[in-house]
């Protein structure tokens, strides 16, 4: 595979990392000059003890905040619409968006919506953006799960219920302002959702690194959030207040959101199909679909996966890499067919050419059309890796 040594590179925000950091967060809020704020997250998270002291926080330092929960797992665009007329009816000046992926992906789209009267559709990232009419509010992100790393980046993905389908929304000024990567806050996750979101933060960073362009800044990033992923997962999954390893985790998946700039692929191109039609976990989507994709590209990342072994300590290349994810997957109860995912047959060639559609194909390092696709589906319902590189 050869690469052309060119591009374009962004490292993102400020980030405060460590634990006790979010009681930091009122003070830098209240050195904006800011009083009025809309703080967006999702029920479950709403009505968690921390939740109430951030916003106790907020308020002593005279600031108002209005709270914003109405967010589904995914977030659809009527989520984003109630939270804006909540913002203007609040007079809110910035948004602080608290949460998983949902939570930060809907408080992000809010803030662009309030800086437009265009559709949201009109900022897919397969279009050419629009200009906003008003600059975007400032944004600041406390991520309260270790996996989509949507606190430092410039997309959202927003369920549009018309078609079905999952839109990845991009512009350049919804990168927040502020992150905080507080482990306490991780210390309530079920073990399935630190699971799947840790995987999902691998997804990310091993995407990112196989991904066909020139990036070596991306490249560091992604292998060393790989070797977070390796040391602290299953210690985050059977010790949960292992405030070292919840740590590593929130630093994985910003790396990972740092490091896919560059590029995502095919475990994303299938995964968003898959989690719009069926509801599954994002993370845990990535995790079921991850070996048979890599089986798929196998003949142009071959290569390159023998470099990523040799860093993160595995023997075999390829084959050493692809079985530390099994082994991973196993350790972590992550099913191994999309039949696990409720996935049917008859739904296959809609997924497929929903993947083929996906903005990341194009990314994925080996050109996949829907056929292709297919292909990797029903392997992934049969749960076979044979021949899926020929």
């Amino acid at each position: 595979m050869t690469i052309e040594l060119r591009g374009t590179w962004r490292i993102p925000t400020e980030i405060l990392a460590g634990a006790g950091r979010i009681g930091e967060l009122p003070g830098r809020v209240k050195a904006l000059g800011l009083k009025r704020v809309l703080v967006v997250t999702d029920p479950g998270v709403a009505g968690l003890p921390f939740f109430a002291a951030i916003v106790a926080g907020l308020e002593a330092e005279g600031i108002a905040p209005a709270v914003f929960h109405d967010v589904n797992p995914n977030p659809i665009a009527a989520n984003v619409a109630a939270g804006a007329e909540v913002y203007k009816a609040h007079g809110a000046e910035a948004v602080i968006a608290i949460g998983g992926g949902s939570g930060l992906d809907c408080g992000k789209t809010i803030a662009l919506a309030v800086s437009t009267s265009r559709p949201l559709w009109d900022f897919e990232i397969t279009r050419a953006g629009p200009e906003l009419e008003r600059p975007l509010p400032p944004i600041f992100a406390v991520p309260t799960t270790a996996g989509t790393g949507s606190e430092v980046g410039r997309a959202s993905v927003v369920t549009d219920t018309s078609i079905g389908r999952k839109l990845i929304l991009l512009h350049a000024q919804m990168l927040p302002r502020l992150v905080i990567l507080d482990p306490e806050l991780t210390y309530g996750l079920p073990a399935s959702i630190t699971a799947w979101t840790g995987m999902d933060a691998l997804a990310h960073c091993l995407e990112a690194y196989y991904g066909p362009f020139y990036h070596p800044i991306a490249d560091g990033i992604a292998i060393q959030g790989m070797l977070l992923v390796k040391e602290n997962l299953i210690t985050a999954v059977n010790e949960p207040r292992n405030a070292n390893a919840r740590m590593n985790m929130l630093a994985a998946a910003s790396m990972g959101a740092t490091a896919f700039q560059k590029a995502l692929g095919a475990i994303h191109s299938l995964s968003h199909p898959i989690g719009a039609r069926f509801h599954a976990h994002h993370g845990l989507t990535n995790a079921v679909l991850m070996p048979y994709v890599l089986a798929y590209n196998r003949p142009v990342i071959e290569e390159r996966m023998a470099v990523l072994a040799r860093c993160l300590g595995l023997e075999g290349g390829f084959d050493g890499f692809m079985a530390w994810v099994l082994e991973m997957r196993a350790a972590l109860k992550i099913p191994h067919t999309i039949v696990d995912l409720k996935v049917t047959e008859d739904a296959l060639d809609g997924l497929a050419q929903e993947a083929f559609l996906d903005p990341n194909t194009p990314d994925n390092p080996r050109p996949a059309t829907a056929a292709d696709m297919k292909r990797i589906l029903v392997a992934a319902m049969k749960g076979s890796l044979e021949g899926l590189g020929a």
